[in-house]
């Protein structure tokens, strides 16, 4: 068998298997191939954090529950050694970690998916059983502070027709940076959050109110803290308030992570304790949501996608998924069409800065870079230094570049030119070097061809990784790499004319 054959031969079994994998997990899983045939699942992990003092720990958090308008489908414990437990007190629901002397940094998980619908219905609670306790103001140095106190609460009464009314009003008193008797009474609890002593003030008014801790589902969401809501009882039902600004009702994507109770996590043998979350979008099939939902164990779906990758690192490969995509694009540009470009993988790391910067924006950056470094390469080419030398100092005027550009778009109000970090500087750099090299021995016409080669592919290559087909069917579908790589290998083994080449001899046809 000869190496072509061989060759097309090892691309075809690698696009049929790509394809084959590809089939079985659409037709048989039932994986969306579309998107838009499904449903959000948001998965949610919570990391605990900790310094064990080398004795026993206890770490115990607080966990969600079903709620009306949240159906929790999945949970995921990860105790590393760990006993594990889960204790239900007063209708509350804790996960219990545990371990004999335990010493260093210590790191837990727990994730969950939870599919959103409906609508939040609170249910009761006994009223006298959450009724917080108001802040200690007495003795005669706190006399300004009960006053303040008196004042908030008196004018908030007055200012309303009802208990929604009043903590509205309160509410918005409280966070108006003009009013004294708040200013007062934050810099008096200067550790204490507004929620707290929100809720503190309502407890001296004789109002049964608790915090609502949740998470604002919203996607690629890391190492984020819980928001707290208020939830106030008006003698007949629950109402809900946003301790910011007195917006009444939940939030349609808020997922109430704890109500009432004590902490939301408790150590015992560890200091410097912390709780952070992330929050990633999945898309998942209605089948499956429903089965979930359901309880129906018999029809368990073999997940083949990197879902069981923690949430940062499955945002992280949502992304790093795209590039063979504008690796693929290069491959066929340059050998089939005949592109020519700075540098081979270039354009597809210039696509990777544009999905960070945005189209305009990136170009904008990369074409000034590259203008002020030409100028200054041409400056060192005079001193005659070495190559190394060169591309440092090259390298060091790219960065202080970078900074200069976030410092004035900064200044300027400009947000998205911040991303000019995501730049990858080095390879600027070297495509400096390549392009000075490059007008010395060619000229500026071949510059300006590699220049626009370069930035034809880049757009491309972006238009493609910030496709949501592309990006539905890479993430879900991993084995499609199987199918570039097929391609990829067929194509290194092309030896036929390039598009370019056709269109540059076609006069030749016709003198023959």
């Amino acid at each position: 068998m000869s190496p072509r054959a061989k060759v097309y031969l090892l691309g075809s079994i690698l696009i049929l298997m790509g394809i084959s994998l590809v089939a079985y997990k659409s037709q048989v899983l039932g994986l969306p191939f579309f998107p838009g045939n499904y449903q959000t699942v948001w998965t949610i992990e919570a990391k605990v954090d900790f310094q064990a003092m080398g004795k026993p720990v206890k770490v115990s958090l607080a966990l969600p529950k079903n709620q009306t308008n949240m159906d929790v489908l999945d949970e995921v414990f990860s105790s590393s050694g760990y006993g594990f437990d889960i204790e239900k007190e007063n209708g509350l629901t804790r996960a219990v970690w545990s371990k004999r002397e335990v010493s260093g940094q210590q790191v837990l998980y727990y994730k969950l998916d939870v599919h959103q619908g409906g609508v939040m219905v609170v249910p009761p609670l006994v009223p006298e059983a959450v009724v917080a306790s108001p802040l200690d103001w007495s003795g005669s140095r706190n006399a300004s502070l009960r006053s303040a106190a008196a004042s908030l609460l008196d004018n908030s009464w007055q200012a309303s027709a009802d208990t929604e009314g009043f903590v509205t009003q309160l509410i918005k008193s409280y966070n108006d940076s003009d009013n004294h008797d708040s200013q007062l009474i934050k810099s008096s609890f200067p550790n204490k959050s507004n929620t707290n002593v929100i809720l503190d003030l309502l407890a001296m008014a004789k109002f049964p109110a608790q915090i609502l801790r949740g998470l604002y589902l919203e996607n690629d969401r890391s190492r984020i803290s819980p928001d707290d809501l208020l939830e106030i009882y008006n003698g007949q039902t629950w109402l809900v308030f946003n301790p910011k600004n007195g917006a009444k009702g939940l939030p349609h994507n808020f997922l109430v992570w704890q109500r009432g109770g004590k902490s939301l996590i408790d150590v015992v043998g560890g200091k410097q304790s912390k709780v952070t979350f992330s929050i990633l979008a999945n898309d998942v099939p209605i089948r499956d949501v429903a089965l979930k939902q359901m309880g129906d164990n018999t029809a368990a779906l073999m997940d083949y996608s990197i879902y069981s990758l923690p949430i940062e690192q499955q945002s992280i490969f949502k992304f790093v998924l795209l590039v063979p995509v504008g690796a693929l694009i290069i491959i066929f540009l340059r050998v089939v069409i005949g592109i020519r470009t700075a540098g081979t993988f270039m354009p597809v790391l210039l696509a990777i800065a544009f999905v960070q910067t945005s189209l305009l924006n990136g170009l904008i950056i990369f074409l000034l870079i590259l203008t002020v470094g030409l100028w200054m390469r041409s400056m060192f080419s005079r001193l005659d230094l070495l190559l190394v030398s060169r591309i440092a100092a090259v390298v060091v005027i790219v960065v202080g570049m970078m900074a200069a550009i976030s410092i004035i778009s900064y200044r300027l109000g400009i947000s998205n030119a911040l991303t000019v970090t995501f730049f990858p500087m080095i390879v600027i750099a070297w495509t400096i070097e390549h392009m000075s090299i490059l007008w010395e021995d060619d000229g500026p016409a071949e510059v300006l061809i590699q220049t626009a080669g370069s930035l034809f592919v880049a757009i491309l290559c972006y238009l493609l990784m910030t496709n949501r087909f592309v990006g539905h069917w890479m993430f879900n579908f991993p084995e499609l790499l199987l199918v570039i790589l097929g391609l990829i290998v067929m194509l290194g083994h092309y030896t036929g004319y390039r598009v370019s080449e056709l269109i540059r001899f076609r006069n030749m046809k016709e003198l023959s």
